[in-house]
């Protein structure tokens, strides 16, 4: 695990850490964590709403993982293997985004971040295409956003496959990709 001031954790809309990276996390916050995404799904459903619905986030405390992040926002972007949402997966993915660049706003002190690209694991969204709006929305925000002031937006990724993609994708524009391939490791 990278230290960094947040971590991001692609989440589903009941915030259960039941699969792909999201399980890695709840497992290695604790308990606390899963309380706290129980505790969140029963105040939501008091409203007759899902704890998280699709393209929306919620930060919390990292519980066990407090020497290494400061919060965890858990993000729920478009789940390809659904037809609804496979179909507006454009749309869904760049208002995913919007919201989480909302909810950095509203965390104090953010310099470094960790994230997965967000609906590519178990959520399915197809490579190349994910490889090309996550570039363009990342680097639209960090290089437009004058409040973000964000140091490092560091990718994590553990599918061979993606990082091909981003490759391919990140050549069109520039020479080469930044950052460092260690899935070989």
């Amino acid at each position: 695990m990278q230290n960094a001031d947040v971590l991001i954790t692609p989440a589903n809309n009941r915030l259960s850490g039941r699969e792909g990276l999201d399980a890695l996390v709840h497992l290695a916050a604790g308990d606390d964590l899963r309380q706290k995404c129980r505790d969140i799904s029963v105040v939501q459903r008091t409203k007759n709403l899902p704890p998280c619905p699709v393209t929306t986030c919620v930060t919390t405390e990292p519980y066990e993982l407090k020497d290494q992040v400061k919060h965890i926002i858990h993000m729920v972007g478009p789940d390809c293997r659904r037809p609804n949402q496979d179909e507006a997966r454009r749309e869904l993915i760049r208002e995913a985004y919007a919201s989480l660049f909302v909810e950095l706003k509203g965390i104090k002190k953010v310099k470094t971040i960790v994230a997965p690209p967000i609906s590519m694991g178990v959520f399915a969204y197809p490579h190349r295409e994910g490889a090309r709006m996550t570039l363009e929305i990342l680097l639209d925000w960090l290089e437009n956003d004058d409040k973000a002031k964000i140091d490092e937006y560091t990718i994590i990724v553990k599918e061979k496959n993606f990082i091909n993609n981003m490759r391919t994708v990140y050549r069109e524009t520039e020479d080469t990709l930044p950052g460092q391939d260690s899935t070989n490791e």
